[in-house]
């Protein structure tokens, strides 16, 4: 019966519009959350039977809502510096704390758009959801080895040695002028001497001692220099002497004209660069090529040490962490040392609105979404990672509270439908058995007619 299938249709109405005010619900109690994504709820018309034999039957309406998880919300300042937001296409790879401490071997991947992370008590970067940031691990030099991309095989959460550390010195830039009239036959032949200080492997202050003597010929400029270096580290032992002569030519006057190795690493013209053996390791000094401007230089009357360049540091606390546009991880210690320690990728997919939305605003990856790629920050179709940023919910609250007045208008005319069918059922009922009876009559009649 056509009044049967008009409560069927208002029943679906009332459904439907429920539906879709959940989903405004949501988007209003969410509109202050970071990184919600917006839901929408679509109408579609069911059709039974149409129209035949001049009666319709109502089929009624069906709602489908699905979250806009490609939508990106508007990006906010932080003062955090590991409050993350990705800018752009893309999402960051978390993992849940709970399941990394019951199997650290095996993490299960999720995504996120933004998260606000916080070094833990055991060094990790986690919210306070309990979400764990995911980064490929850095090799000693901060360099990033080759992971797979199309798999999260390589990701470990990012976590931090909280304990102290120390950067030993591996190279030595020096300029420096020595006196060309000490190398004269009148000179006195003094020796000058330069001690230069580095950091071994634990972080102590050691120094290499480097002593310059000219060499005094019986008569004119012999341009000439031994160089003798002593590690106080290994009571004051030579580590290498080198015979250094000087060009006194009108084009290259001043500058290194040779070297020669007595002990000590082999000299290499080219780069200017010789190898010394300290106590903590093999240190490079730098004293420039041949007949260079950078480096050792033999003028005038004066001993001028011009610039002295070194890595190398000391003991220092962790004083911050920051993640650059890059994705890479920085531990930032108080004696000055920066360290890069991982890298954060961006995970890229086909289909976002295929993914499986759960709790704390993140996602996993589903056969709808299709497979994933591992990108670096910036590169490929992804944006970057903005650090000291989160963003914001996509819920418009206007928007919203507009959709709602229409919902409840159209919730309302729904419920009116029943109440009319219901009353129009109550009227049919309430007929006398006698005048139903001949209405029956009738209608049989008016069917043999035809």
């Amino acid at each position: 019966m056509t009044i049967s299938s008009s409560l069927n249709a208002g029943v679906a109405g009332l459904q439907a519009n429920a539906t879709r005010l959940a989903g405004i619900s949501d988007n209003i109690a969410n509109s202050s959350t970071y990184g919600y994504k917006r839901v929408v709820t679509d109408f579609n018309s069911m059709v039974l039977n149409g129209e035949t034999g001049g009666k319709y039957t109502a089929g009624g309406v069906r709602a489908t809502s699905q979250r806009i998880i490609s939508e990106s919300g508007a990006l906010i300042s932080t003062a955090n510096s590991t409050d993350l937001a990705v800018r752009g296409r893309g999402f960051l790879p978390v993992a849940k704390k709970s399941t990394f401490d019951a199997d650290p071997n095996n993490t299960e991947m999720m995504l996120s758009t933004t998260g606000s992370f916080r070094v833990d008590a055991e060094g990790l970067l986690t919210t306070d959801s309990g979400l764990l940031l995911l980064g490929w691990p850095a090799n000693q030099d901060g360099t990033i080895p080759n992971f797979p991309r199309d798999t999260n095989d390589g990701l470990r959460p990012v976590q931090f040695a909280l304990n102290l550390t120390g950067d030993p010195t591996t190279k030595v830039d020096m300029s420096l002028n020595l006196p060309a009239t000490a190398t004269a036959s009148d000179s006195n032949g003094d020796t000058q001497v330069l001690s230069i200080e580095y950091f071994d492997n634990l972080g102590t202050s050691k120094s290499i001692t480097m002593e310059f003597t000219p060499t005094v010929p019986a008569m004119g400029m012999s341009n000439e220099w031994t160089v003798i270096l002593t590690d106080s580290a290994q009571d004051d032992a030579v580590i290498g002497e080198y015979v250094i002569t000087f060009d006194d030519s009108r084009a290259a006057g001043g500058t290194i004209a040779s070297v020669a190795t007595v002990s000590g690493g082999a000299y290499d013209p080219a780069s200017g660069e010789m190898i010394v053996n300290a106590a903590s390791g093999p240190i490079e000094f730098n004293i420039g090529a041949l007949n260079s401007s950078f480096g050792l230089s033999q003028l005038s009357d004066s001993f001028a040490p011009i610039a002295l360049t070194k890595d190398g540091s000391p003991v220092g606390n962790m004083a911050g962490v920051e993640v650059d546009p890059n994705g890479y991880v920085n531990a930032i210690y108080d004696n000055g040392l920066r360290k890069t320690i991982y890298q954060i990728p961006l995970v890229d997919l086909p289909n976002a609105e295929g993914l499986v939305s759960l709790d704390s605003q993140t996602y996993q990856i589903s056969p709808k979404s299709g497979a994933y790629f591992l990108w670096n920050s910036g590169d490929g179709p992804t944006g970057d990672i903005k650090g000291y940023a989160r963003e914001e919910s996509t819920t418009d609250v206007a928007t919203e509270l507009t959709t709602m007045i229409r919902t409840q208008r159209a919730y309302s005319s729904n419920a009116k439908v029943i109440q009319t069918v219901e009353l129009s059922l109550a009227e049919l009922i309430s007929l006398p058995v006698e005048m139903a009876l001949c209405v029956a009559e009738r209608s049989l009649l008016m069917e043999r007619r035809v």
